[in-house]
């Protein structure tokens, strides 16, 4: 049989596809980026049509680059954006509108109207989700409410709903497969995470109705073929699951304790808590992990809205570099931040604050501050954003029995910047270890669809496969550490206007 995996991982800014070997390496990549709609503020969409266009033709090209043809590809792996909502007509195929992105926040009145309706209890102990616009559910009911014909369209079973991997694994299939990974299903606000059900009482309360679901199913399982004239011949689609808990997969992350960040356009960190249900009482949630079969595995997350993007805002809004990768230059060419916090609330803030009111804010600017000093701090604001959140992790397993984490293994684009790195490391005070293969939400989704047709045996092979490329050990006294740590929660304070 073929050894090769295809990987698609759609993401928030671009779509790609990597054909990954046996040995977990990179054989050939393909990346297209597509256009980012924000009609309001507070508001981001994305065409879903051009996400199919952009995800399918990087398909071909990885494959094409790679030298291969859909016969030496053993299956197909799917990993996505979450929580990103996507309604189309069953009939025609055709979205209803706008993909709502998951940064989007315009669903924030009617989680008001929930939290005062008193359902976060409820929400909290069935779908381990806070009552935030983030997730997938007040996104849905938003389209159902402003779409013209959408509500009556819905109860009359015409309309289904996706987070992006159900609309690709719709396309890639013809519209013969609507169906979901448990991953992506727990990032809905919908889905009864401890029992495996979509919630009908949370489904009631959003006017929800059930004829728009996905079928949801194990992260690596047979979800059906793509259709023969896509690549020239079937492939198999026989891994699904949302980015962060694909990136877990990726980092060979199975056991409870180890933890992972994803520095891409947000920060997502994932600690393995086991087949344990736990709740955290320090601002997290609980999230379904990926699931290989009929166990049930969780994990804690916590989510930083604005990571990576920050870097974009240097670049786009404020003008002050050409390219990205111009950035860590600019915040080396300063020995220190100047004393400027960079809070970049630019849609709320995420894990462990959820204040959808508090907006970008910096502080500590003095006749002295240049734009190097901005830099330096932007870069340095997606560290911060980090350490808070392993900080709540850590208080979380603390009051849980779990194990203190020992090391946080570190994937996404902003990974490469070793300053931001050793940075990270000197605030947590654990080493940050960045593996050889940084690819791994997409090599996630590659090990779950090749376990899924026998490429690898077992997680054991996968995990002796991870090896380190760096490690950044921290050499911050931890008194200076917890200072700026101190400054760091004075200045998220600030975002909010009293």
């Amino acid at each position: 049989m073929s050894r090769h995996v295809l990987a698609l991982d759609q993401g928030t800014s671009s779509s790609r596809s990597i054909v990954f070997d046996e040995a977990g390496r990179v054989v050939a990549l393909a990346q297209r980026e597509f256009r980012q709609h924000y009609p309001q503020p507070g508001w981001v969409e994305h065409d879903p049509e051009e996400i199919w266009q952009s995800q399918l033709a990087t398909a071909r090209e990885a494959i094409a680059q790679a030298g291969l043809t859909a016969r030496d590809i053993a299956a197909i792996g799917i990993t996505n954006q979450r929580e990103t909502t996507v309604v189309w007509n069953r009939r025609t195929g055709q979205p209803v509108c706008n993909a709502i992105v998951w940064q989007d926040r315009r669903g924030e009145p009617l989680c008001a109207r929930l939290r005062a309706d008193g359902l976060e209890e409820t929400v909290q102990r069935s779908t381990g989700l806070v009552i935030d616009p983030y997730f997938s559910a007040t996104k849905i009911r938003w389209i159902l409410d402003h779409v013209n014909g959408a509500h009556l369209a819905a109860a009359q079973g015409e309309l289904a709903f996706g987070t992006v991997d159900s609309w690709l694994i719709w396309k890639l299939t013809g519209g013969r497969v609507h169906a979901t990974d448990v991953s992506n299903a727990s990032r809905t606000m919908l889905y009864d995470i401890r029992h495996d059900v979509w919630d009908h009482e949370l489904l009631a309360a959003l006017h929800v109705p059930d004829s728009l679901l996905p079928q949801v199913l194990p992260s690596s399982h047979a979800y059906g073929e793509t259709e023969p004239g896509l690549f020239g011949t079937p492939i198999a689609i026989a891994g699904v699951a949302g980015d962060q808990q694909a990136a877990l997969f990726g980092q060979a992350c199975f056991e409870p304790g180890l933890a992972k960040n994803t520095y891409g356009t947000g920060c997502f960190m994932l600690m393995h808590t086991g087949e344990r249900f736990e709740r955290s009482s320090n601002g997290l949630v609980s999230t379904a992990a990926a699931r290989c079969g009929a166990a049930r595995e969780y994990a804690m997350e916590g989510s930083v809205f604005i990571g990576g993007a920050v870097v974009q805002w240097l670049r786009d809004g404020l003008q002050a570099i050409r390219a990205s990768g111009e950035v860590q230059a600019l915040a080396e060419s300063v020995p220190d931040a100047g004393g400027v916090m960079f809070v970049p609330a630019f849609t709320g803030l995420g894990a462990p604050y959820w204040n959808a009111d508090a907006r970008g804010t910096i502080v500590g600017l003095t006749r002295g501050s240049t734009v190097a000093h901005i830099a330096r701090a932007a870069l340095e604001s997606i560290a911060f954003q980090s350490a808070a959140l392993l900080q709540a992790m850590a208080r979380d397993a603390a009051t849980q029995g779990g194990r203190p984490l020992s090391e946080l293994r570190v994937d996404g684009g902003a990974c490469v910047n070793d300053l931001l790195m050793q940075f990270q490391a000197d605030l947590l005070g654990i080493p940050v270890v960045r593996p050889q293969v940084t690819e791994t939400t997409a090599l996630g989704a590659a090990y779950l669809a090749g376990l899924g047709v026998g490429v690898w045996r077992d997680r054991a092979e996968i995990a002796a496969l991870w090896q380190a490329e760096r490690r950044f050990l921290p050499t911050l006294a931890r008194e200076r550490a917890d200072e700026l740590m101190a400054r760091w929660e004075r200045a998220v304070r600030q975002t909010v206007a009293e």
